[in-house]
């Protein structure tokens, strides 16, 4: 099938800068330059509506252009759109470069990889389609590059992968690794639930000893010791009971014969 002709109509530009091309863009034109077949590069511009409405039309950047330039008289050469450059704020464009190239000699593009269908893997299996990759690097005749390349992964089921050997296309020769993943269908991401251990009743959460862990040695300290944490606690108990208005029971007199 015979490709669809692509024209575009420019014009030379006699003069170029800074402020030429701000007052282009505010004139309805991008400034734009011609280079390539060893020729001086060209500096063009292009109606801005007319790039709007070739984008529109669902053309890739790899299409093969026909641009007609005109400088008193017509011109026409076949290009191809090498970079295109953005506002970073407002994302328009505001300057195009096109590659003059030869119809009898090969070229080297990227195209982009599209994936068509949905694999058994996630219909039926759950899985998780994973693409790794997106643009396959070929060379080929200028009037050979295809817009994209189609990648049927219906079949594809859990642990089944495309590689980029699984491909072919039609006059072209594949540069990218053959041995490269195209895409895959992992299994779905399960989240490791790992129980705590749970203390038992009447039993510290901290002294609950985790599994395979070893547990703590006893701490060994002197009867001295012990006397002072004994009363440490009872002087912590009764300035409690004396904040909650409960005051210690009264001692009685001292038996006789004991001082005071």
């Amino acid at each position: 099938m015979k490709k669809e002709e692509i024209i575009l109509e420019v014009v030379k530009r006699e003069k170029s800068g800074k402020q030429v091309a701000k007052k282009l863009r505010r004139d309805g034109f991008i400034p734009g330059v011609v280079y390539g077949a060893g020729e001086k590069p060209t500096p063009v511009q292009i109606p801005t509506n007319a790039f709007v409405k070739f984008r529109r039309s669902g053309h890739g950047e790899n299409a093969l252009i026909t641009l007609n330039i005109k400088n008193g008289k017509s011109t026409s050469e076949k290009v191809l759109i090498r970079d295109i450059q953005k506002d970073p704020v407002k994302d328009n464009v505001i300057h195009i470069d096109f590659q003059h190239v030869s119809l009898t000699k090969k070229i080297t593009v990227k195209i982009p990889i599209h994936l068509t269908g949905t694999p058994t893997g996630v219909k039926d299996q759950g899985g998780i389609l994973q693409q790794v990759l997106r643009e396959l690097e070929i060379t080929c005749l200028p009037t050979d590059i295809p817009e994209r390349v189609d990648v049927d992964v219906t079949a594809l089921k859990i642990g089944d992968s495309i590689h980029v050997s699984d491909l072919s296309l039609p006059q072209v020769e594949i540069l990218t690794d053959p041995v490269q993943t195209v895409t895959s269908v992992v299994p779905p991401m399960k989240e490791e639930e790992v129980a705590k251990p749970v203390a038992a009743e009447g039993v510290p959460a901290e002294a609950v000893v985790a599994e395979g862990a070893e547990p703590a040695e006893p701490e060994v300290i002197s009867e001295k010791k012990a006397e002072e944490r004994a009363a440490e606690r009872e002087k912590t108990k009764a300035e409690k009971e004396k904040e909650e208005g409960k005051a210690p029971p009264a001692k009685g007199p001292a038996p006789k014969g004991e001082k005071k």
